[in-house]
């Protein structure tokens, strides 16, 4: 896809959609911005306003939305376990009633769709690393279901759009991701980690701390949605895309302070209900198929992140207010 043309970006002033719009103007694209702000933020996106290839729409994605594009990367849908458990109902629809508003967009303008599919349709996982040919092992009356068996449902409207109407499909399964732009009380973990540290409060862990995650920078992240929307036609995934380095939740808290310079206390809580005992993405196809690797280190990343929190904090809680309060970090 050259230049200049018209790329639709659902959910895209959130935290990773507002980066991918900021590459995809870079990249010399148009790009209409689609979001209705219930677990984004509009300043996220505000510096790309001046752009005159920039335009952004408050609409949800439940309902038909009428554009002519080339290109549509469907992003929309809360992903942090206290935005999507806060109106589980909601969520559903948006992975499934906003897959098919989107894939009808698709199919009647001929655009490349993408969808942001997530690394939890592989639930509380028996087989690690986790490949694409994995099923998951999901709870699908549980807490966490709305999201999961959302976007497992979304991936299988993508894959029936793609069998009975020929529509053109790509489907990126994303690890866990960090960097600029996350929400401060997301509940993500590190998010919550880093926003703990700073406020001085007991960086809080649910079980035991040795559950593993793999973490990606957004940076990374991007350049492969992009590659993903951009390879050959007969790549339709689903892909893996996340960094296969893996931690333990303990060690990121060691790190997060060490990086951060803020010695806190830990806070051991329950682990949540359906939470995964390990995260970590076999990302061979990524390789071979896309020529895709991450290149941003945990200690690389992390402190990019660090200095982001420390200019959302000074602006939102100042010196003498009362810090943000956290629940349930992923």
């Amino acid at each position: 896809m050259h230049a200049g043309s018209r790329v639709l970006v659902t959910g895209g002033a959130g935290f990773i959609g507002s980066h991918l719009c900021r590459r995809l103007l870079d990249d010399g694209y148009d790009v209409i911005c689609v979001d209705n702000f219930y677990s984004s933020s509009r300043d996220n996106v505000l510096p790309l306003l001046e752009n005159p290839r920039f335009e952004l729409l408050r609409h949800d994605v439940t309902f038909p939305l009428y554009v002519e594009v080339d290109q549509i990367y469907s992003l929309a849908c809360p992903a942090s376990p206290i935005h999507y458990q806060r109106d589980p109902v909601q969520t559903t629809k948006t992975s499934v009633h906003g897959s098919i508003n989107m894939l009808g967009l698709a199919r009647r303008t001929g655009a490349r769709i993408l969808l942001a599919s997530t690394s939890e349709v592989y639930g509380d996982p028996q087989q690690h690393p986790q490949t694409e040919e994995y099923w998951g092992n999901v709870n699908p009356i549980g807490v966490r279901s709305c999201y999961d068996e959302g976007k497992r449902c979304a991936e299988t409207l993508f894959f029936d759009y793609w069998r009975q109407h020929r529509t053109p499909i790509k489907i990126a399964r994303i690890f866990n991701t960090y960097g600029p732009n996350m929400h401060p009380l997301d509940g993500r973990v590190v998010s919550s980690f880093i926003v703990q540290a700073l406020t001085g409060q007991p960086i809080t862990i649910f079980g035991s701390g040795q559950q593993s995650r793999s973490f990606a920078y957004v940076d990374d992240l991007v350049e492969g949605l992009i590659r993903l929307m951009n390879s050959s036609a007969h790549v339709t995934g689903p892909i893996n895309l996340g960094n296969p380095n893996e931690f333990t939740i303990a060690e990121l808290a060691e790190q997060v302070m060490a990086a951060t310079g803020c010695e806190v206390p830990i806070d051991y809580r329950r682990l949540p209900s359906d939470d995964p005992v390990c995260r970590r993405p076999d990302i061979t196809k990524a390789q071979e198929l896309l020529d895709w690797s991450p290149h941003v280190s945990l200690a690389v990343g992390l402190p990019k992140t660090i200095d982001y929190f420390r200019d959302v904090l000074a602006n939102r809680w100042p010196a003498g207010s009362e810090p943000p309060r956290f629940s349930q970090p992923l």
